[in-house]
Parts: structure tokens; sequence; C-alpha cells
């Protein structure tokens, strides 16, 4: 049985390639019974193939246990070629954006993934939700087998103690992310507090889009066009302000995210110091991710403001990269250590059909012994010496095969099977 991982991702291909590459979330099942097809035409037995896609912005992967007569290179190969007849792709356009992974390598990857070492956002955990989903689809479409079954059901539980024994994703890598953090150390929690964004480009679009994940009491856009930010605010469930207002309506928010293209600061420390008035001195968290800069510097000045610049946020980020950087080596020693157990499993499943055999082949021996002394009994012979007759049979049934061998071997095999035969007997030498 060949395990192999073949794909393609953001270190590999462009976007270009990725989009063309990419299964509809609605197609992955009707993919995956084509995969195993595919591989069935390559080996009659169907039921043996086992297939899982992966298709996200970032990577599209399939996952394959297939008993291909031509062993890896055959497998990855008809995997190759699958892709690209599915997407009606020209395979030389396809094939040296692609890595294929085979056996180890292949569970090692999956790993890694699903633990976020592979992500453009070193250890994002959102890739484990659509691992799982896709591990859900191909169920659902009769593509997991004993092998990718059990490969996914490691790989899940190789994530959760890669994440809950490392840092890997416990730091902000991200100045959305980072904001939101910084805001829960001044409150224990946002949703009591009501959150004001200014401006309504791409970056407050990213900060909305992770403080209405904290569900705060209220969520508001405020810009000069009232028509854009009201559509911003829509999706958020908030509502929008006009710019002009700001001054009247500062003191009503909490938190502030501001992040427009102004040449001038927009904010200034007499329109703080009147909001800080109105609110009691009730302390305000303001973030400034403009430059220039959209909240006055003096600002941080005030005792009940906590204003923080890009430059502080920027300094948070590459913080939680580098915890997230040292967390690396360890999160790489879990994942090598199960790689290894599950290719021990692996070996193992590789000699059932063996074990298998020779229980059969045991049973038909004894079977056939027991059925002469049977016979012998019937005809009244001694007990003790069909028991003694039965015991010798089996006996030399049981010594035939490995004499046989031992007999007609020479050299080097010969010593092998001479070497290996008192490990199965247990004899003395």
């Amino acid at each position: 049985m060949q395990l192999l991982a073949v794909g393609l991702n953001h270190t590999t291909a462009p976007v270009s390639l990725r989009e063309k590459v990419a299964f509809p979330a609605d197609q992955i099942g009707q993919a995956v019974a084509s995969a195993r097809a595919w591989f069935g035409g390559r080996n009659t037995d169907l039921t043996s193939n086992e297939a899982a896609i992966l298709s996200t912005c970032n990577r599209t992967e399939l996952y394959a246990a297939a008993g291909v007569p031509g062993g890896v290179d055959e497998a990855i190969d008809a995997t190759a070629h699958f892709l690209a007849q599915y997407h009606k792709l020209p395979i030389s356009e396809l094939r040296p954006y692609l890595y294929t992974l085979p056996q180890d390598n292949a569970v090692r990857h999956a790993f890694r993934v699903a633990s976020g070492l592979d992500s453009m956002v070193l250890g994002e955990a959102q890739i484990l939700g659509q691992m799982k989903d896709a591990v859900r689809q191909a169920d659902a479409a009769g593509g997991l087998g004993t092998y990718l079954h059990q490969m996914f059901q490691r790989t899940f539980a190789v994530a959760k103690e890669v994440r809950s024994t490392t840092e890997i994703g416990a730091h902000s890598v991200s100045m959305a992310a980072a904001a939101v953090r910084l805001s829960q150390r001044i409150f224990d929690s946002l949703s009591e507090q009501n959150v004001l964004f200014i401006g309504a480009g791409e970056m407050i679009e990213l900060c909305a889009t992770h403080f209405a994940a904290q569900n705060p009491k209220s969520l508001t856009i405020a810009n000069r066009t009232l028509e854009r930010g009201e559509a911003l605010a829509h999706r958020f469930n908030g509502h929008a302000i006009r710019l002009a207002d700001l001054p009247d309506q500062l003191a009503k928010y909490d938190v502030v995210v501001s992040s427009t293209a102004s040449s001038l600061p927009i904010i200034g420390l007499g329109m703080v110091e009147r909001a800080l008035k109105s609110r009691r001195r009730k302390p305000m968290f303001m973030v400034d991710l403009a430059v220039p800069r959209d909240i006055e510097p003096e600002v941080s000045r005030l005792g009940d403001v906590f204003l923080y610049s890009v430059d502080d946020l920027a300094s948070a980020v590459q913080t939680g990269i580098e915890y997230r950087q040292a967390a690396v080596a360890q999160a790489e020693a879990i994942i090598e250590t199960r790689v290894q157990s599950f290719m021990h499993w692996m070996d193992s499943r590789a000699v059932v059909p063996l074990i298998q055999d020779l229980h059969e082949t045991s049973e038909a021996m004894r079977i056939a012994e027991l059925e002469r002394a049977r016979k012998l009994l019937a005809k009244g012979e001694d007990v003790e010496a069909v028991l003694e007759a039965l015991s010798k049979g089996l006996t030399a049934k049981f010594l035939h095969g490995p004499q046989q061998a031992l007999h007609t071997a020479q050299g080097d095999d010969r010593a092998r099977i001479a070497a290996l035969l008192p490990q199965l007997f247990r004899t003395k030498r």
C-alpha cells in the first residue's frame, strides 16, 4: 500500500495557478470519488484505494493510500495526472509546482499542516478546522479506509498535542490580533465595551473582523463617506457615523482603532481631554495604525488613555513571531516522534495478510491431523498411540516448510534463514 500526499501551496505556486487547481467545496465529494476511480484504473481492487482532498486559498492537496502495482513512483505520477486531468490543465504546466511526498514524508506533512507549521501565518489555527472538514467530506464520499482514517485521527491528535504543549499559537502575529490582545490587558472582556473604528480601508476591515469575534457591546464605523462606512458596519452588525460627528461622539467609546489616509491628525489632545472628562476618567484604549498618525502623540501623556502606535504593535507582532519560531523546534520533535509511531503501525499492517495466511494454513493442518486421529479412534486404536501420532504429525507438518527452506537455500540466504529460525522457534543454539 502506497501512502502519499501530492499538492501545491503558497510556497510552491503562484495564486494564478492555485486558483485553477482549487476544488469548490460542493465538488469535494465528487472529486474524492473520481480520485478513487482514477487509481482503480491502475489497480483492479478499487476498494483498496483511499483518497481525501484538502483545498483552501493557500493550498490544494490530495492524500491517498493506493495499492498501485508500479509502486510509489507510479502512484505519485497517477496523482499528478489526476489533478491535471480533473482541472483540464496540461501536466507540463502543473507538474513543476507540485510537491510529491510518499510514505513517512506524507504523514509528516499532514502532521505539520494541521499543527500550523506549514501555513502562511506560522501557528494559525484555521487550517486544522479546514482539514477536519476535508476529512468529513472524504469520509462521506467513501474515501477513507483503514490507512487514511488512522493517519488523520493521529494528525488531529498531534495538532492538539502541539498546540497544548508548545506556544506555537499563543502569541499575536498580526497587527489586528495584537490590537485585540492588548485591549484585553485593559478590559477583562470586550463584551461590555463599545468599539469605534475610524476609516473603512483594508486594515480597519481586518481589525473589525478580529474585534467582532470577541462580541463587543457595540461596533461603530466612523468614515468621511457615510455610505462606505455603513456598508462595512453592516457586515459586523454595527452602525456608522460621519467623521465630522466624531468630536461629539468620542466619549461613548472604550476602544478606538484608527487607520485613515489623512495627512493631519484626526483626533487631537483637546478632543480626547473633553471625552475623558465626559467619561469621568473611565479609561480608553486607543490604537493608531495610520502613517502619518491619526492621533496626536501627546494623547499618550493622559493618565486614563492607553495609546498604541503602529510601531508599538509591530514590536508586539515581532515578539509573537519570535515566540512562535522558538516553539517550532519543540513542535517538530513531537511530530517526528509521532511519525515514527505511525510508520511502525503501517509496517505492522503490512504483515497482517501473512499472519492471516499462517493462521489459515496451520488451521488446515490441525483439522487434517485431528480428522485422522478421530478415524483411528473410531477403529479402536489405542488412545495413547493415537495422541502420539497426532502430536508427531502436527510437528512434522509445521517443521516441513522451514526445514525445506533451510535445505534448498544456499549461501547468504541459508545463513539468514539459519539465523532467523531460532527466533521463530525459540530454540537454543
